[in-house]
């Protein structure tokens, strides 16, 4: 089944100029808007020659991305126009709420977009616009291009072993099944059945599975596993519960200190061969936390993709989204600021340095899924992959299963206080 075709917006290649130069020791940054869209966030380097010399780098700063058929729909109302909004703000590193400088709105013709989606990108907007405040002037492209991608839905709960489905608009075909289980106390150490070697990771992959382990049990929760298999029955991709969901020390809830994890799997001769790991916890105001770090074949650095949070009532989207070959970091309300550090996604919280050169393997590199939160609907997350990155179904199986985690990481994080539903409960265990 061919990929569904989506439509992003990417806005890149900013820069400022017209400030004084004793602004040089300065951050800026702004906050790009767009209805309908969380807000995302970037650096703004500062140029003081008058050329365009030094933002012939191609970076892209920021990107929302639409179903096709949900751009036809706006055109198809009144107004075929929407507003880019970029507010532009000078501070500190630390401080996101710093002195706003002026703002830029480009208008994006919607109708324009689509019908020159096919021709694979347009350009919007490119070159010098002014802010609004004396001599400043922000440089900016904005440009629309084609962004297919592949869309799975699961058919029902995770824990409940559902078929997943490949879907194109009307159209549904079953590409894979789910098998949700626990792995019994002998299976415990991922290694022993699986044959599988610790990977020389920032964190490790099983750093504090024994530890943990050993506490008392109506305080964890542990031992799930998610298993993709395709049509044929072969397994293609697995998720497993390597560290314990466990209470902290006086409280009912998995605290950031001590996350539990995941490890996504993948199979390669004859074994288990770790492909991601995924930590989640609960932060305060009902957020889940969580973070995903990529485990590249043969490395020994950790490439971290994700880290951020959602709402444990409202749910949200779990995403990866490398828009350029250069390093993002995550800031509130999702970001790709290209600066100093490793990340994407729609919350707070990044930690720098985790980047490196493998980081520019992953150009492009783009995954999100629906996640429910405790709002008594029934959980089937929707999984959207861009085409970059599958070349097979074993390609897609892993981030399947990756979906899988997340979403069965709102249960694990769940106060102990509260009971779990009865496909994710052990015998004996709460």
């Amino acid at each position: 089944m061919d990929p569904c075709p989506f439509i992003r917006i990417v806005i890149g290649n900013l820069a400022l100029r017209g400030l004084p130069f004793e602004s040089s020791s300065k951050l800026f940054y702004c906050k790009i808007k767009l209805k309908g869209h969380p807000a995302q966030y970037s650096t703004i380097p500062l140029l003081f020659q008058e050329s365009d010399q030094g933002i012939e780098s191609k970076i892209d700063h920021a990107g929302f991305s639409f179903k096709k058929s949900e751009f036809e729909k706006l055109v198809q109302k009144k107004t075929s126009a929407a507003g880019l909004k970029i507010e532009i703000f000078s501070g500190k590193r630390e401080n996101i709420g710093g002195k706003l400088l002026g703002c830029v709105v480009v208008q994006l013709d919607l109708k324009a977009v689509v019908e020159s989606s096919s021709k694979g990108c347009v350009n919007i907007q490119n070159g010098w616009v002014g802010m609004g405040k004396g001599s400043h002037e922000l440089h900016v492209n904005v440009r629309a291009e084609a962004d297919p991608r592949f869309v799975f839905q699961f058919d029902g709960e995770p824990e409940c072993s559902p078929q997943v489905f490949q879907v194109n608009g009307n159209l549904r075909q079953p590409v894979f099944s789910c098998k949700f289980g626990f792995r019994s106390s002998g299976e415990r150490n991922l290694r022993s059945r699986s044959s599988l070697s610790e990977p020389n990771t920032r964190r490790g992959c099983f750093s504090t599975s024994f530890k943990v382990e050993k506490e008392q049990p109506i305080k964890e929760r542990k031992g799930w596993s998610v298993t993709i298999h395709d049509l044929s029955g072969s397994p293609v991709a697995a998720a497993s519960m390597v560290t314990p969901f466990v209470a902290s020390s006086g409280t009912d809830r998995v605290s950031k200190s001590n996350p539990g994890a995941w490890l996504i799997l993948r199979p390669g001769h004859g074994t288990w061969k770790p492909w991601g790991r995924l930590e989640a916890w609960r932060e305060k105001g009902n957020q889940l936390g969580y973070r995903f770090e990529l485990i590249p074949d043969g490395s020994i650095d950790t490439i971290t993709l994700a880290n951020s949070t959602m709402s444990t009532k409202k749910g949200g989207k779990f995403s990866i989204d490398i828009a350029s070959g250069i390093t993002p970091i995550t800031s509130p309300n999702s970001s790709f600021d290209f600066s100093f550090a490793s990340g994407s996604g729609s919350g707070s919280g990044s930690e720098p340095g985790l980047g490196s050169w493998a980081q520019l393997l992953y150009r492009g590199f783009v995954m999100s899924s629906t996640i429910e939160g405790d709002n008594g609907k029934c959980s089937k997350p929707v999984v959207e992959i861009g085409v970059q990155h599958v070349t097979c179904a074993e390609d897609a199986a892993a981030f399947v299963a990756l979906a899988a985690a997340m979403d069965l990481s709102l249960d694990a994080c769940r106060s102990f206080s509260q009971m779990l539903r009865k496909e994710l409960r052990q015998p004996g265990q709460e």
